[in-house]
């Protein structure tokens, strides 16, 4: 928190509305929490959150920002110049009522032309939902290394942001694994590609063609130029290490498989969508956190078994967008090992490419089981693979060549 005479720190040990209320009394600022100059001692509408009709005038209880809910007040409808809050107010109440499929008698209390407390509740939480959302979202576009932006949207039910969730652009390597090796070389090349640049010298083809599309096949590795490489950042051979360049969208599916990620742009076939990213732990590791995850259903593990089967990324906790990602037995997204700055087998980086043409605003998946649709009866496409799972959990991608199960 910033005051007057520098900078102060307070843990993040109590809710929200009391750190705000507390920046109040002490005169303080902290945009982190909504707390600025503009506001410090101002009102802003934050949201609606009851209605009533009191001789013939509507009234609005509204929850100002940055303030407790303690100091909520009825405000006639004349004094509200938030058409965008009002609409929300409204299509809230609307979705209630049409999802409890009871009619508009439910809207007005018989006596006192008020919200009847089910449907004013459920308008409150919709309207925390939608700012904790709102929150969510700038922090992780603060946090994001990459040009693409990233959205929120849930309009299925009341779930927030997950509690337990970091985000990170880069592997988190547990103690004692080196995920940089300390390479100290890189091409000499003035124009990549050329005779003896990275993929050459690594014994595998380039990658990419001078759309920046892929033109390798699935098990095949990339070697992308990397940080002591004389090439700069406009290198035609440095794509996964840039981040994803579409925006996307977290969004929560309707059909019970929780949270999914879309593409807002449109994708053209064999292009780098995102990279995997999560914890670097070791296979025992993850043989431990497998018995967990199997009682939760959760499909996070996923072993970096391209050279050997010594270490696994776990994007339980800490990832970035792909921690969303769904499964699908057809899926639009194909896996492929790659190496940069870490010329370690054991430990590729994970890129995420496109298998086909996605449109704005489809859905993104991969396959757990990896069996891309690129090459489907290679049994070089298994080269990287999810962690085997000890139970069976039922598949609910709705695909037509569905398998039934994800393991």
């Amino acid at each position: 928190m910033e005051g007057w005479r520098g900078a102060w720190y307070v843990p993040c040990l109590a809710a929200h509305e009391t750190l705000q209320e507390l920046c109040r009394k002490e005169n303080l600022t902290c945009k982190s929490i909504g707390i600025a100059n503009r506001n410090l001692k101002s009102y802003e509408v934050e949201y609606l959150c009851g209605y009533k009709v009191e001789e013939g005038t509507e009234y609005y209880l509204v929850k100002w920002k940055g303030w407790p809910e303690s100091t909520n007040t009825w405000e006639p409808l004349e004094n509200l110049k938030c058409p965008l809050l009002l609409q929300n107010f409204h299509n809230d109440q609307n979705e209630y009522l049409s999802r409890a499929k009871q009619g508009k008698a439910l809207i007005m209390r018989k006596h006192g032309k008020a919200l009847k407390p089910a449907v004013a509740d459920y308008i409150v939480k919709k309207a925390k939902q939608r700012v904790a959302l709102q929150r969510w979202k700038e922090e992780l576009n603060r946090k994001k290394n990459h040009k693409g932006m990233i959205l929120v949207e849930n309009t299925v039910d009341l779930e927030g942001p997950p509690l337990d969730f970091y985000y990170i652009n880069e592997y988190k390597p547990a103690p004692g694994i080196n995920v940089i090796n300390g390479i100290t070389t890189g091409c000499e090349c003035s124009d990549c590609p050329a005779e003896k640049c990275c993929p050459k010298e690594a014994g595998c083809l380039l990658a990419y063609n001078k759309y920046r599309q892929l033109k390798i096949q699935p098990g095949l590795p990339i070697y992308e130029c990397n940080s002591f490489c004389r090439c700069g950042p406009d290198c035609p051979n440095r794509i996964v290490q840039k981040g994803t360049p579409y925006s996307l969208c977290i969004f929560r599916t309707n059909n019970g498989r929780g949270w999914g990620v879309k593409t807002l742009q449109k994708i053209k076939t064999n292009s780098f969508v995102m990279e995997y990213v999560g914890e670097v732990i070791t296979s025992e590791e993850a043989e431990r956190r497998g018995q967990l995850y199997d009682n939760q259903g959760n499909t996070y593990l996923f072993d970096l078994d391209y050279d050997s089967d010594e270490f696994t990324v776990d994007a339980a906790r800490y990832g970035n967008v792909s921690h969303f990602v769904n499964h699908s037995c057809d899926p639009n997204l194909q896996v492929f090992n790659v190496f940069i700055d870490n010329l370690d087998l054991r430990l590729p980086r994970i890129a995420l490419f496109s298998t086909r043409p996605i449109k704005a605003g489809e859905e993104l998946t991969f396959d757990y089981q990896m069996k891309g649709s690129i090459d489907p009866i290679s049994d070089s496409a298994d080269a990287v693979s999810p962690a085997r799972k000890r139970t069976r959990t039922v598949c609910k991608c709705g695909a037509v060549c569905c398998r039934g199960y994800l393991n």
